[in-house]
């Protein structure tokens, strides 16, 4: 069992490096072989559309091996995305939340969701009530 903190850092290490920093090379000390190529083959191409992409981690919480992440993307599409031209769209603080357990050390499986609704009255992506 690798723990709660280290599958928190693994998160953290998976969000700063892979997804804001585009190093796909970290993919493999960070996740289990079948889940990291499983993480490349949908990181690069997004990467590739919305290259200056940011995620920002609201909250890690956990029990055991498993951390859910409360996170917040934004974006631009300047790139191809799903075989469409890149359109100098931007999004913002798309709230998302992301299940991610590791086994021997690495990230090895998770899944999540994501939400645009733009509800009157909702708080902005990290608000505390």
């Amino acid at each position: 069992m690798a723990g709660v903190e280290h599958t928190k850092r693994l998160v953290a290490r998976a969000v700063d490096e892979v997804i804001d920093g585009g190093d796909l090379g970290a993919v493999e000390g960070l996740f289990a072989l079948a889940f990291a190529q499983e993480g490349r083959a949908s990181v690069a191409p997004f990467r590739a559309a919305f290259p200056e992409v940011r995620v920002q981690t609201v909250a890690l919480v956990g029990e055991g091996d498993t951390v859910v992440g409360h996170l917040c993307r934004s974006g631009t599409r300047t790139g191809s995305w799903i075989g469409r031209p890149g359109t100098g769209r931007a999004f913002r603080n798309v709230r998302e939340v992301h299940g991610l357990t590791a086994r021997e050390g690495r990230l090895s499986t998770g899944g999540g969701c994501r939400t645009t609704t733009t509800a009157a009255g909702s708080r902005a992506c990290g608000a505390r009530a």
